[in-house]
């Protein structure tokens, strides 16, 4: 495995660590109340795919950070597409600041987020970001509880060793950047657990349209550019 591979699933662990101690302790009772017996699993994934669900068979909540969503995080280019970086920087979560160590952090927290929503039973079919899941968010940057987890995070990564800069960064102007993309490109990007196969049909600013191939044969998508790969 490559140094960065590496460092990054040491870090997807150590967020999982920070997700099951910092986040869901004091919150597990409360989520218990809603559905008992709830317990939490956190992974790192070897894809972008970075998510929550639950498995009522079980009743277990499951968090997946992707390896490659870590990745992507650590420099401004390849950071711009993801929602974390937007909404730190609309919302004023870390006083609007994009760093590494900021945007790790606050993926911890956006995760738990959706958990928290799910057990209040305010995530529905085709509204997960709705208002509800703002409010539990904005409410974990405003307790404290995101500052506690982004302190907690960085010292766990100074304590292996593992780099994770909180030097700010700015993301570059959409508009200056040529696209890595052309019409009848085919690509693979991830949704939740599964991965989409598709056919570029066009080139936005920020995102491209891609027709379903294979088994997704029908289906249209307008993907953010950043979660797009080149098919193999």
């Amino acid at each position: 495995m490559s140094d960065s591979k590496s460092q990054a699933r040491k870090l997807g662990e150590l967020m999982c660590t920070v997700t099951e101690q910092i986040l869901w302790q004091p919150a597990a009772g409360w989520v218990q109340q809603r559905a008992s017996g709830s317990t939490l699993v956190c992974r790192v994934g070897s894809g972008q795919a970075t998510y929550h669900r639950f498995e009522p068979q079980y009743q277990q909540h499951q968090i997946t950070y992707g390896l490659r969503m870590i990745q992507a995080k650590h420099q401004a280019d390849t950071a711009s597409g993801w929602l974390s970086s937007r909404e730190i920087l609309k919302r004023g979560y870390f006083d609007g600041e994009l760093s590494a160590l900021n945007l790790l952090a606050h993926t911890c927290c956006h995760e738990f987020a959706h958990l928290l929503q799910h057990s209040a039973g305010q995530r529905y079919r085709g509204s997960v970001h709705n208002r509800h899941f703002y409010n539990i968010l904005d409410e974990l940057h405003e307790s404290g509880s995101a500052k506690t987890t982004r302190e907690a995070l960085a010292n766990r990564a100074s304590e292996y060793q593992v780099p994770l800069s909180s030097v700010p960064f700015q993301l570059p102007d959409p508009a200056l950047q040529p696209s890595p993309w052309q019409v009848d490109d085919t690509v693979v990007f991830d949704s939740g657990a599964r991965e989409f196969h598709g056919e570029i049909i066009r080139v936005n600013r920020k995102t491209c349209t891609v027709d379903g191939t294979g088994q997704f044969r029908g289906r249209r998508y307008r993907v953010p550019i950043s979660m797009l790969r080149r098919a193999h």
